[in-house]
C-alpha cells in the first residue's frame, strides 16, 4: 500500500514539473514579438487618417494621444491633434493601444438601431393616439 502511495505521488510531481517547463519555454523575445504582432493588428485596425483617433500608452507609461498619420513595418507615427507634434512609435515600444473610431459594419449597426429605435417609439405614439380616439 504504501509503495502505491509513494508512486502516485512521483508519479503526480513528475507531471507537475513537466508541464511547468512546458509553460515557460517561449522566451522573451517570442513573448516581445508577439506583443508587437498584436500592436500592430491594433493599429491596422484602427486605419491612418485623421478619423484614427487613438491613445497609447508606452511601457515607459509615457501616455500619447492624436491620431495615426502613418503606419509601416517596424513603427508608426502618432500626431497629436492639439499640438502638431508628432511621434515615431516602434510596435514594442506599446503597452497598451485603444481607439474610439468604428469601423464601417459598427457604424452601419448603430444606424441600424437607432432608427429601429425610433420606429417602436413612432408605433407606440401611433398605437395610444388611436387607444384615445
Amino acid at each position: 500500500m504504501f509503495r502505491k502511495i509513494v508512486s502516485l505521488v512521483l508519479a503526480v510531481l513528475l507531471f507537475t514539473t513537466t508541464n511547468v517547463n512546458i509553460a515557460y519555454a517561449s522566451s522573451s523575445e517570442e513573448k516581445d514579438a508577439r506583443l508587437a504582432a498584436e500592436v500592430k493588428e491594433g493599429v491596422n485596425r484602427h486605419g491612418v487618417g485623421k478619423e484614427a483617433q487613438v491613445e497609447i500608452r508606452l511601457r515607459n507609461k509615457t501616455k500619447l494621444k492624436g491620431y495615426i498619420s502613418e503606419a509601416g513595418e517596424d513603427n508608426f507615427v502618432v500626431i497629436n491633434a492639439k499640438t502638431g507634434e508628432s511621434n515615431v512609435v516602434t510596435y514594442l515600444s506599446v503597452k497598451q493601444i485603444k481607439g474610439n473610431n468604428h469601423s464601417l459594419g459598427v457604424k452601419i449597426a448603430i444606424g441600424v438601431a437607432i432608427a429601429a429605435a425610433v420606429v417602436v417609439v413612432l408605433i407606440i405614439i401611433i398605437g395610444l393616439g388611436f387607444r384615445r380616439g
